[in-house]
């Protein structure tokens, strides 16, 4: 770990511009990288904080057949959306780039010439997958099968989404495209391979001995199954038509695997900022002085801990990671978040349903956030904590202060009298805090930091619900003075430390106090009057409002609606069975009948006893359906039935005739029901 750093370089993952950002990217990577590099500004520290779009790929491509467009059409569809979204909810990106840019193609070639150069590099002819029906190579997720490892039928070709396990698409058992659904050949090809087994010593003594006891205990198991497992050489090269060209002779038609050139890209982004500001862009990658932290979600451990580090100690000039504090995956409502299912949140999404509460969002995934477990993101808690904590207790307390002020003073900050042993308390009490947040921030603890931002404002209501000045103005208004000096001084300390968590609070915030960038983190600690007396403030506004069941419950349902959807489109249809003539379809006397009565199979939980009127008679079938309905629901009900088949007894009782059923699109079994105006006995034909 690096002590006392000269500058920070802190990168983002590059989101894939295949889809927009959905709730699940926030949590993971986003929130938490900028409330570090939001916190780091705030100590004066020379920030970078890197990010951009990661537009190569098998994903890409993908994306354009679906939607029959050109990659470079989605790349410049979806980089849109993502930068807005970012922008949206605050992401205060130093620099945020395009792996399709001209400078990103130049660094990442730069980058593979030099290891080429440097004989870094194991070149083979191997078999790879190859779909003769498209005749193109099937890179990574263009191959779906059964994963080696955990037995998953959805696994690609680069990776089991269900086990997290990193995987070449050979390694897949029962593959098949996904361009054709076809069975693939294995068909000879020439790559170049970084061979990771010679970086085996370096990874272990910098992470599984030199970071032992500062990497996340996820992060750290992670790698050292890999090392352990034995690291292989790995494709650095693939037979693609989308992405960067690999440049050397013998290489055409041939493009940089994804996960080669996209880590490059935080460096080419790093450049392009640089440029921009009029700064060299080396110290930031190559300074022993620099501390070099990457954010991540879970699934790209094994990228950033050993492929990226492995090229850069190939290169021989850059600096390492100090440390990757990736993040486990966030559900939603108990399922797995999805992209292809529809099964998230979409930022650009919520900002519709959810104006201006951005840092609602924020709030309630950094609440939650999945730091050391996957943890699940539900409608209700998101309510909870915006109603039980952001209302009733940071807005409450800011409300009350300013509504006093306002009210005694006309805005004025009041001079304060002797201050008693409370006020003194609570003055000390605020002072503490920084420090006990920056801990927990500069440990990437990020959730535990932000409960301690709350225990500012809830030091801030006890301190008016004990002090009551509303009552003590009566007898002794000039205690009320010091009181509410004491009360604004914790504001004004809200007003800081929220800024990295809440960026949009603590703007409006400082807007209401007319304290705008005015006080940066150490005041809180060094500065005996954080807002001066006799300063005016403005007019209250509410921070946060409360949301209704109703907003909760449509977001609910909107799910709910997803969860049919996905349902009926994946839902696998029976294959047709063997052809019959129409003389045996002609032996089943289908009738129109109606439920008369209905009531439980005794010691069965299945079966139903039911008396139908089929038209010809009244007859007693048994319905294997009480899991599904009540007796009392089906009453009066219009139903098709087999009338002719053979009766058969079912626990002691005669049943005579079957009930025609079918299942809906979420499971659920369905009545095949005639029209209403056909009558008891009419014969289906």
């Amino acid at each position: 770990m690096i002590q006392n750093p000269k500058r920070y370089t802190i990168t983002a993952a590059l989101p894939y511009t295949n889809g927009p950002i959905h709730i699940g990217h926030l949590a993971g990577v986003y929130v938490p990288a900028d409330i570090y590099s939001r916190y780091l500004r705030l100590q004066g520290k020379d920030v970078a904080f890197i990010c951009g779009s990661d537009e190569h790929g098998v994903a890409i491509s993908m994306k354009a057949k679906k939607e029959g467009i050109t990659p470079q059409e989605v790349i410049d569809k979806y980089d849109g959306i993502i930068r807005k979204s970012f922008v949206d909810f605050g992401i205060s990106f130093d620099n945020y780039s395009r792996t399709s840019a001209k400078i990103h193609h130049d660094t990442a070639q730069e980058f593979f010439r030099k290891l080429y150069d440097n004989g870094d590099f194991i070149e083979e002819i191997t078999e790879q997958l190859y779909d003769a029906k498209a005749n193109q190579f099937l890179a990574d997720r263009f191959v779906v099968g059964t994963c080696p490892r955990c037995g998953n039928d959805g696994a690609y070709g680069d990776q089991c989404e269900n086990c997290g396990s990193t995987l070449n698409a050979t390694d897949l058992i029962n593959p098949k495209s996904t361009i054709t659904g076809e069975t693939p050949i294995l068909k000879a090809t020439k790559h170049w391979f970084l061979p990771l087994d010679r970086y085996t010593d370096f990874l272990t003594e910098w992470i599984l001995v030199g970071h032992k006891n500062d990497w996340k205990p996820n992060v750290y198991g992670q790698v050292k199954s890999w090392v352990d497992g034995g690291l292989e050489p790995r494709a650095v090269t693939r037979d693609l038509d989308w992405g960067i060209d690999v440049p050397v002779e013998g290489a055409e038609g041939k493009k940089l695997y994804v996960w080669f050139d996209a880590p490059i890209g935080y460096i080419s982004s790093t450049k392009e900022w640089a440029a921009r500001e009029g700064k060299d862009w080396e110290p930031y990658w190559k300074d022993e002085d620099t501390k070099l932290v990457h954010f991540i979600g879970k699934d790209n451990i094994v990228f950033h801990c050993i492929i990226f580090p492995a090229m850069l100690k190939a290169e021989g000039s850059y600096i390492l990671p100090d440390n990757v504090p990736a993040n486990e995956f966030l559900n939603l409502e108990g399922n797995k978040l999805s992209t292809s299912k529809n099964w998230a949140v979409w930022l650009h999404e919520y900002l519709e349903e959810f104006p201006e509460k951005q840092d609602v969002l924020r709030y309630a995934l950094t609440s939650n956030a999945p730091e050391t477990k996957d943890n699940d993101f539900t409608w209700k808690d998101f309510q909870a904590r915006n109603n039980n904590e952001l209302v009733a207790i940071f807005g409450n307390f800011i409300n009350r202060v300013v509504v006093l002020t306002n009210k005694y003073y006309d805005g004025y900050i009041p001079t304060p009298n002797e201050l008693s042993e409370v006020d003194e308390a609570a003055l000390e009490e605020l002072k503490a805090y920084p420090a006990v947040i920056s801990s927990s921030v500069e440990r990437y603890r990020f959730r535990e930091a932000l409960g301690e931002l709350m225990n500012v404002a809830r030091l801030g209501n006890k301190y008016l619900a004990d002090e009551e000045p509303w009552k003590v103005m009566k007898d002794n208004p000039e205690r009320v003075k010091t009181q509410m000096y004491v009360a604004l001084q914790i504001a004004a300390a809200l007003s800081i430390l929220a800024e990295p968590f809440l960026p949009f609070t603590a703007a409006k915030l400082s807007r209401i106090l007319k304290n705008e960038g005015k006080l940066k983190w150490n005041d809180v600690v060094e500065n005996s009057e954080l807002i001066p007396e006799g300063h005016q403030i403005g007019e209250a506004e509410l921070l946060f409002a409360k949301i209704e069941d109703e907003e909760i419950q449509k977001q609910i349902d909107k799910l709910e609606a997803t969860k049919t959807a996905n349902l009926a489109e994946n839902k696998q249809v029976e294959p047709q069975k063997d052809l019959i003539q129409f003389e045996d379809f002609a032996k089943m006397d289908i009738r129109v009948g109606t439920i008369l009565e209905a009531e439980k199979m005794p010691k069965a939980n299945k079966l139903l006893v039911l008396k139908v009127d089929t038209g010809i008679d009244v007859r007693t079938i048994v319905s294997g359906i009480a899991e599904s309905f009540t007796p009392e629901e089906i009453i009066g009900k219009r139903v098709s039935v087999l009338a002719n088949l053979a009766p058969r007894a079912l626990r002691g009782v005669e049943s005579q005739g079957m009930i025609l059923m079918t299942t809906n699109a979420e499971g659920k079994l369905v009545f095949i029901n005639p029209d209403a105006d056909a009558p008891n006995g009419e014969t289906v034909n």
